[in-house]
């Protein structure tokens, strides 16, 4: 039998183009780097780098950008042995304007339909899904059918088997679920997805229904909002809780990150200061750190400032996949108790033609910086 994923995503992908300048909007850029994006995607990339064994299960369109998105996905170790073709829909592609330090806008181009929406559950490996370490999904997969009946479907196979509350975190389990550490749902919210946006009348059942099934949930304010109608953060985490995960984690922006466990354990954790680049990115980088945390069984609040660093790491660099930390940047990072403190080599050097951002250290979280 083969050995479980360590992490398998599942979800949205394309073709990120960065402009290579900051402090320009779209209309007078002049040039632009192509990267892989979407945020599972990026978690399953971050999690190979820091050295655990990943899948992703998505789809592109059957043009060229699609091969483009196969061949990043292997230059980065992530297994695409589950990301399909589709005829009918071109791969999506998705620019930004880069404002350091906090303003990121995100233009998508997913019509007619992305598809990443059209993964149907006869597809699905399912046996792979329920016997992965981690299973992360997204509230953008819930958005269009095929993709929410399959994503509800893979979570099913997930709780499936499972022995009571907490099976998937830690506790007692069926032996098919002894492997599994989480099913992890990041809310994720683009209201640009859904019919109604912000006003969606069915994003927040869809949410609660999700909920049911996942151990772990990861969202900022706004996505929490939308899950449980709480915005203050420890109110978010307690409906999180009640919602039926065993570990809530509350991104706080600028006032770093809160995690509360079902049996009472919490960290509320600052965030890292560092000089921000491109905030976009930073989120899934502290996604695929959260994973690697929770893999090896570290104590709450040892995985959200590992976490917390990991996502500040991206941060401070223009790119989204590309710019994942690998373990080393990480602890450097922390033992620094920054991102590029004095001393300290840079992370990484922005493109020849990047002029420096000018902004100074900020503490704002980039755990929080999600559009």
């Amino acid at each position: 039998m083969p050995e479980p994923y360590d992490v398998i995503t599942m979800g949205r992908i394309g073709v990120d183009i960065y402009p290579l300048q900051t402090g320009v909007s779209l209309a007078r850029v002049d040039t632009f780097g192509k990267f892989l994006g979407g945020s599972p995607t990026n978690v399953a990339v971050a999690g190979a780098r820091l050295g655990r064994r990943t899948a992703v299960i998505t789809r592109t369109g059957q043009d060229a950008f699609g091969e483009y998105l196969h061949h990043q996905l292997r230059e980065f170790g992530v297994d695409d042995r589950w990301v399909s073709a589709v005829e009918e829909y071109p791969t999506p592609v998705t620019f930004c304007e880069i404002f350091p330090p906090d303003h990121f806008p995100l233009y998508f181009y997913r019509q007619p339909k992305a598809p990443d929406l059209e993964i149907r559950e006869p597809e699905l490996d399912l046996d792979a899904v329920r016997d992965a370490r981690i299973f992360w999904m997204t509230g953008t997969g819930l958005s269009a059918e095929p993709s929410r009946a399959s994503t509800l479907a893979a979570l099913r196979a997930r709780s499936a088997g499972a022995d009571g509350p907490g099976a998937d975190c830690g506790g007692p389990a069926a032996p098919a679920s002894r492997s599994r550490t989480a099913t992890v749902f990041d809310l994720d919210w683009r209201p640009m997805f859904w019919d109604g946006g912000d006003h969606s009348s069915v994003a927040p059942a869809r949410y609660r229904e999700a909920l049911a099934h996942a151990t772990v949930a990861v969202g900022n304010l706004d996505e929490c909002a939308i899950a449980t109608g709480e915005r203050e953060p420890y109110a978010a985490a307690r409906a999180l809780l009640a919602a039926g995960v065993e570990l809530a984690v509350v991104k706080q922006g600028p006032k770093g990150v809160l995690a509360v466990h079902r049996d009472g354990t919490t960290a509320d954790v600052p965030p890292l200061p560092v000089r921000v680049v491109n905030g976009l990115g930073a989120g899934d980088a502290f996604g695929g750190a959260l994973c690697h945390g929770l893999l090896a069984g570290w104590e709450i609040g040892r995985i959200m400032r590992y976490a917390n660093a990991a996502g500040a790491i991206v941060a401070s660099r223009l790119a989204c996949s590309s710019a994942m930390p690998y373990p080393h940047e990480v602890e450097q990072a922390l033992a620094d108790g920054a991102v590029g403190a004095p001393g300290a080599p840079p992370a990484e050097p922005l493109p020849t033609g990047v002029p420096p951002t000018g902004a100074p250290p900020t503490g704002a979280s980039p755990t929080g910086a999600t559009p």
